[in-house]
């Protein structure tokens, strides 16, 4: 099954991109990542006699791969014309989703904001409060450390002199 996956997913590569990277995944399916337009598609076995799941999804930042945004159960069977009509279809919807719409953009907090309700206004936020300048924090030693530092130096030195301090030693 291997073999047929492998040799559907190179004539659906060189059919759908120029650029490309066909490899083994390790369920046993096969990848193809086209780099240049930040997407992949993957062949995996379903169980079927030659069918085979199609999943496709983009290529985040760094070249990880995000989970798949559409899955179909294809015959391989097919000729690859009509595999590469289903995968552009698949690409397309990947591309669309990904594309978010206007007024989407991220808010303060790097999520995606929420588009407003239609027949609502804005609410009317609070004035921002003023900021308390930070506090600068010394590097010296503070009193309480030099305090303990001085306990433990005494206890050291009498424990010296109980155990040296006699005349017998």
């Amino acid at each position: 099954m291997y073999a047929q996956l492998r040799e559907k997913a190179a004539e659906l590569a060189g059919i759908l991109w120029r650029e490309h990277t066909v490899y083994r995944e390790r369920g046993g399916g096969v990848v193809i990542r086209g780099e240049h337009v930040r997407r992949w598609i993957s062949l995996a076995p379903t169980g079927g006699k030659d069918q085979a799941l199609l999943r496709a999804g983009r290529i985040l930042d760094g070249g990880t791969t995000a989970p798949a945004r559409t899955e179909v159960v294809v015959d391989l069977t097919a000729p690859v014309a009509e595999l590469a009509t289903v995968c552009r279809r698949m690409l397309a919807e990947v591309a669309a989703a990904a594309d978010p719409g206007p007024g989407a953009g991220p808010s303060r907090s790097g999520r995606p904001g929420k588009a407003p309700k239609p027949g609502k206004a804005p609410k009317a936020g609070k004035a921002p409060k003023a900021r308390k300048p930070p506090r600068v924090r010394s590097r010296h030693t503070g009193a309480g450390s030099w305090v303990v530092l001085v306990l433990v130096g005494i206890a050291v030195a009498a424990w010296v002199y109980s155990v040296f301090g006699s005349p017998g030693y």
